[in-house]
């Protein structure tokens, strides 16, 4: 199956919600708005997972267990999470973005990218772009919901996005990563616009904190008397790179502003989606394993599939009481194999299991590969195909490394004076890169 070439857009407007899923309870519910309240992490009830700005001036802070939380602030509020409502209430306002733009990229939960390459045309300058954005969201609704269904949730029809929209951030610019800069330094309601060619100077004021970095990092690059992208930028280039490999190259272009991160709009198929209503609440882990296996097996017999391999899955569950539960996998290697696709989501209901019991049970596939890349069907033989096999799990372990350890950890040896009687003159190590 051919691949279609993937939308991609430069200019950029980032659309941000800060604690996006503690606005969707504020907005369900308007009486926490008026006192400290938190959510509770999905994977882990007894600590905090998002922190109203009432909670934090008592010294509340995302982490805490809910003991040390209540010590802090006895009126505090505690609010069991919903995923599944959050998502359905995030791939609202996607849709509603798609309506501005074809190229649309959700980063996190609260957070996405539109591409603007061209909207000059039908919006005009960049000012007038981000007041289309702004009011498409506005539109897609303003109302709360006290009462909805399972299937609701899973529906655009008659419902609406809940969050004010004075809770909206926006932020233009000449790639993802100035954009989003620029929407953390706007204001609630607002926007942030940063012309093209100013990135430099724009960035140039804002602290290391706002590049994706690891604690190690960012520390090293604290002890080293940084603390703006400008003094960053202000080091030669190779000098970073001495100090910090490869990522270092990207962080220092990233504070430099000469790199842009382009939009990638999302190719896929429509989601498929196979669920199960228990007659009575289910709490068995076993049970629900099995019934999960059930719907992947469905759903992999969806004729759409045809054509494309799984990549990402995720399963929803509604539980009693109206609380919901919901976990995700992409897996490394798209397959069209059950217990590949189960593995992974099996591991996290052992980890991290519904917190009560589950009366509807739902798998669905949100993210495909086209065609197939086992290249063995074109291996000469049987030696070429162990040997293209054993490269790509090869490929696949550096990959998962550098992105557990955030930077490269494998090197190559190569030959570089081989005549020499010094030892570490004969070889060199360079980054192995798959």
């Amino acid at each position: 199956m051919a691949r279609t070439p993937r939308l991609t857009s430069d200019c950029t407007a980032c659309c941000w919600i800060p604690l996006f899923a503690l606005r969707c309870e504020e907005a369900r519910r308007p009486e926490l708005a008026a006192r400290p309240c938190a959510l509770l992490d999905p994977e882990d009830a007894r600590r905090l997972w998002q922190v109203s700005p009432l909670a934090r001036r008592a010294g509340v802070k995302p982490g805490l267990t809910v003991s040390q939380a209540i010590g802090l602030c006895p009126t505090l509020r505690l609010c069991e999470p919903d995923p599944v409502y959050y998502d359905a209430q995030f791939t609202r306002l996607l849709a509603a973005l798609s309506d501005v733009s074809p190229v649309v990229e959700p980063a996190e939960l609260g957070r996405a990218y539109v591409g603007t390459d061209g909207l000059e045309r039908l919006y005009g300058p960049p000012d007038k772009q981000v007041e289309a954005i702004q009011m498409r969201s506005a539109e897609c609704g303003m109302r709360n919901f006290n009462e909805w269904s399972f299937a609701a949730r899973n529906s655009h029809e008659n419902s609406a996005f809940p969050i004010p929209h004075s809770a909206f951030r926006v932020g233009w610019g000449r790639g993802k990563f100035v954009a989003w800069v620029a929407a953390s330094r706007a204001k609630p309601g607002g926007a942030v616009i940063v012309p093209p060619g100013e990135e430099g100077k724009f960035l140039a004021r804002q602290p290391l904190a706002v590049l994706p970095l690891d604690p190690d990092t960012h520390r090293r690059l604290r002890q080293l008397g940084l603390r703006t992208l400008g003094d960053l930028a202000a080091l030669p280039e190779e000098a970073v790179v001495s100090q910090f490999g490869r990522a270092g190259r990207r962080l220092w272009r990233l504070a430099a502003g000469v790199l842009v991160e382009s939009v990638v709009g999302r190719e896929a198929p429509e989601p498929i989606v196979a669920g199960l209503t228990f007659f009575s609440p289910v709490a068995d882990r076993e049970m629900l394993a099995h019934s999960l296996e059930q719907l992947i097996e469905r759903a992999l017999k969806h004729p759409r599939r045809t054509g494309w391999r799984v990549q990402q899955v995720r399963v929803r569950a509604e539980l009693e009481h109206g609380a919901s539960w919901m976990i995700e996998a992409v897996l490394k290697d798209p397959t069209a194999e059950r217990s590949r696709i189960a593995a992974p989501l099996k591991t996290r209901l052992e980890q991290a299991p519904p917190a009560k019991a589950v009366e509807r049970l739902a798998v669905e596939f949100t993210g495909f590969a086209p065609g197939t890349a086992e290249l063995q069907l074109f291996a000469r033989d049987a030696s070429a195909a162990a040997r293209a096999g054993r490269r790509r799990a090869l490929e696949r372990a550096v990959r998962e490394i550098a992105l557990r350890l955030r930077r490269a950890m494998l090197y190559h040896v190569i030959e570089v004076q081989p005549w020499s009687r010094i030892p570490e003159r004969r070889y060199a190590l360079i980054d192995f890169e798959p």
